[in-house]
């Protein structure tokens, strides 16, 4: 038998439940686009973007972060080890990465991201700003293109790709909170350009038209992403295309909730209301059928090594399963189970 059907299984049922609770306190957008995956991919990206959260969670709350890195990347080796610590996330994440084969360099780039944070890295220009928004996030999107099981390149970047996108639409949003809590991430030369001096406004955040710009500017870049990525998605198993619609129609609506406060991420926080929410929902469902116009692009330089590691390391053998919905009937069957499941998680999902 191929060894990822043997693989040991660490997690068990209470840490998935476990796993999914985190990401009702802290990742709700990402729980939304969770439930249109087949529960053969969304119980894994739920482990995953768990010990994603927990990790992120350990570096911000911590009052030594660099000690709390080193305890993660502790945590990380002992994972792939098969010597999980005693945490559902690590347990859960423990089996996902043994059984889909996800390359250690992926999470190691994922913490690389998280010491520039504890560092306080800012960022000159674009460049030096997606390289960071790889290792955040553009890392997570080949995770979970894994999880899949796809492993073409082709597909991969597209998913990194996704994940920039994500990471941009996140940072255009936060940049008042970010800023009071002493982090810049607008990219420095961008932000003098337009007359602004980073160090004097880091010091007293205020919006103003010059800030609007530099916002609208990476609103930008993360469309254009998220263009490149719709093509990707096509390439993903059929049963897994509206999750992944879902999760770039709901983080693209960040940028638009921006855009609606008049591009003022300073004096409050952008969210996307539960309505909004929905209606990506249905629209990833009717999307994801579609095939866009495709988008020829390489892949982004800052991930050509993550493209590497991937290639580089065996593909797991296990059985996809369904493929997704085959008639219309199916479709409209799962689209009314879907609003039962959303309308019962409601007393219990405050709305972000």
């Amino acid at each position: 038998m191929h060894p990822f059907f043997s693989a040991p299984e660490h997690a068990s049922p209470a840490d998935l439940a476990t796993c999914r609770a985190l990401l009702n306190a802290g990742s709700r957008t990402f729980l939304a686009a969770s439930l249109l995956l087949p529960q053969r991919v969304g119980d894994p990206a739920v482990s995953l973007y768990a010990f994603c959260r927990v990790a992120d969670d350990a570096i911000d709350l911590s009052d030594d972060p660099v000690t709390a890195l080193a305890q993660l990347r502790l945590r990380l080796a002992d994972a792939y080890a098969q010597q999980p610590h005693d945490h559902a996330a690590d347990r859960a994440f423990s089996d996902i990465v043994a059984r889909y084969a996800i390359p250690a360099a992926l999470p190691e780039a994922l913490l690389e991201g998280f010491a520039w944070d504890a560092q306080g890295r800012r960022y000159e220009d674009l460049d030096a700003l997606t390289a960071y928004a790889v290792r955040v996030a553009g890392t997570v999107g080949v995770m979970m293109s894994l999880l899949m099981g796809a492993r073409d390149e082709a597909v991969i970047s597209r998913a990194c790709d996704l994940g920039v996108a994500m990471q941009f639409s996140n940072i255009a949003r936060d940049v008042g909170e970010d800023a009071r809590n002493g982090r810049l991430y607008l990219p420095l030369q961008w932000l003098r350009e337009a007359g602004v001096d980073p160090e004097a406004w880091c010091a007293n955040p205020v919006f103003s038209p010059a800030i609007a710009a530099c916002v609208e500017r990476l609103l930008r870049e993360a469309d254009a992403l998220y263009r490149r990525a719709e093509t990707g998605i096509v390439g993903l198993p059929r049963g897994c295309r509206p999750g992944i619609a879902a999760a770039r129609l709901l983080y693209a609506e960040i940028g638009r909730e921006v855009e609606r406060q008049g591009l003022d991420s300073i004096s409050r926080r952008a969210v996307v209301s539960g309505w909004r929410k929905l209606t990506g929902l249905l629209r990833a469902l009717m999307l994801s059928a579609a095939p866009p116009n495709a988008i020829v692009a390489p892949t982004l330089p800052q991930a050509a090594y993550l493209m590497s590691a991937v290639s580089a390391a065996p593909a797991p053998v296990w059985p996809i399963g369904p493929q997704g919905f085959t008639t219309v009937d199916q479709r409209v069957a799962w689209l009314v189970g879907l609003c039962e499941r959303l309308e019962a998680r409601k007393p219990n999902v405050r709305h972000s």
